[in-house]
């Protein structure tokens, strides 16, 4: 297993742990619009974690690309809604955290989706 994959698959399952333990903070960003935030917040955390732990073997690794990418796609709404919306994201203070640091994590996504590709590769 490659650095690459180890540290892939600790992001995603540390990013589904968070889920858990600060459920309320990933509520807030998903756009009103939406139904069931906290059913959607579990489980997309669960997502994350499956797919972390997918990365690990190879025989499961070509499936976690797929899986991992298609989350990745999934949640990039509720950036873009953080990005167009923050006074809509309950808890988001726009005097701790810089209007312009919502949009810089867009381009994040794509280079998220890219690493993804590359490490699950082998």
């Amino acid at each position: 297993m490659s650095r690459s994959q180890r540290l892939l698959a600790g992001f995603f399952v540390a990013a589904g742990t968070m889920h858990f333990v600060v459920p309320r903070a990933y509520e807030a960003m998903m756009p009103r619009s939406l139904p069931r935030h906290r059913e959607a917040v579990v489980v997309s955390g669960l997502a994350e974690i499956v797919g972390g732990f997918a990365v690990i073997p190879p025989s499961t690794r070509r499936p976690a690309r797929w899986w991992l990418l298609a989350l990745l796609a999934a949640v990039f709404p509720a950036n873009v809604h953080m990005a167009l919306d923050p006074e809509q994201v309950p808890g988001l203070d726009l005097n701790r955290i810089p209007r312009w640091t919502l949009w810089a994590r867009l381009p994040l996504q794509p280079l998220a989706m890219l690493w993804v590709w590359r490490a699950t590769r082998s």
